[in-house]
């Protein structure tokens, strides 16, 4: 199970930071995304600081597994209100995205319980 975790936390991290730095430099398709559910442009660094926080939580969380399981239950709530907020604005098309994420970050979450 450690080395599921550790592939799952690495590839989740990275496709975090990725979105972080994407809403940061606003990339197009982000600001298209954060736009149409209502995002102000003011709490994209907030945000992406979210996102960069759950990607530290999870490399973190292989040698401290506490803060694995911290930063995924923060990530699960984190991409359930993305969901939220798509399903809210009518911007169904949009959440696939941060369904994937969300899914990523519960696999996180059960793996690092199994392992402890």
């Amino acid at each position: 199970m450690e080395t599921t975790y550790n592939v799952v936390a690495a590839v989740l991290a990275a496709l975090l930071v990725a979105a972080g730095l994407g809403a940061i430099v606003r990339a197009p398709a982000v600001v298209t995304n954060m736009t149409r559910v209502g995002v102000p442009e003011k709490a994209y660094l907030p945000l992406a600081l979210c996102e960069f926080a759950g990607a530290a939580g999870l490399v973190i969380g292989i040698w401290w597994p506490p803060l694995g399981v911290a930063a995924s239950i923060g990530l699960v709530l984190y991409f359930v209100l993305a969901i939220g907020q798509h399903v809210r604005t009518g911007d169904v098309k949009g959440s696939p995205p941060a369904g994937l994420l969300l899914v990523m970050a519960v696999a996180a979450l059960v793996v690092r319980l199994a392992s402890l």
